[in-house]
């Protein structure tokens, strides 16, 4: 009985890259029944599982042809996140072209917004958070008590009078310096607030 050598997933990438095309055939082949049926577990629709197994593998070669593949042995991971990916891309397509009725109570923000953030969109409010907290730092101490009272412990300003011993017009004097501030240094150190 003659064994068949079975070439890893590494290796017919390296070939695919290499330029042989027959390789991205037995890579489809061997792990076809495995993403169709992880796609599908998502989207529950036999044609929209198509295009987006499809689509997977557009990708797939797009990537491998710039030559932007990190060889790490994990193939298989590597398109199971493409295919993850482009499962969720579908999922904000089809929510986002819902149809609403025109209602008093119809809000654009509910279209428009999908949820949750992608990586970058967090990795970008997070760098705006963090520059934030950094230039509250740079004020004043009583225009800096005032803003974190009123804008992270949501005070009133009868309460920041109460707690800081001061008249409610002086707290919001406070406040409106602390904001006046605020915008001198985002210009000072050119930083960037929106995302």
């Amino acid at each position: 009985m003659v064994q068949k050598k079975i070439i890893s997933d590494s290796t017919l990438v390296s070939d695919y890259i290499k330029g042989k095309e027959a390789s991205l055939g037995v890579l489809i082949k061997r792990h076809q029944q495995r993403l169709f049926s992880f796609i599908y577990s998502k989207v529950q629709d036999r044609d929209i599982t198509e295009d987006v197994f499809q689509d997977t593998f557009i990708k797939v070669i797009r990537t491998l042809k710039k030559g932007n593949y990190n060889e790490e042995g994990k193939f298989l991971p590597w398109v199971m996140r493409i295919a993850h990916n482009l499962v969720i891309d579908h999922f904000r397509k089809t929510n986002r072209m819902l149809s609403f009725k025109n209602t008093d109570e119809f809000d654009i923000f509910s279209v428009l917004g999908d949820g949750s953030l992608n990586a970058e969109k967090q990795l970008i409010q997070e760098q705006i958070f963090s520059d934030v907290r950094e230039l509250i730092k740079e004020l004043p101490e009583e225009q800096k008590e005032v803003l974190v009272m009123r804008l992270y412990k949501d005070m009133s300003f009868k309460e920041i009078s109460e707690n800081t011993g001061v008249s409610i017009n002086t707290a919001l004097g406070r406040m409106r310096y602390a904001l006046i501030n605020m915008r001198k240094l985002i210009e000072k150190h050119k930083i960037i607030l929106v995302d």
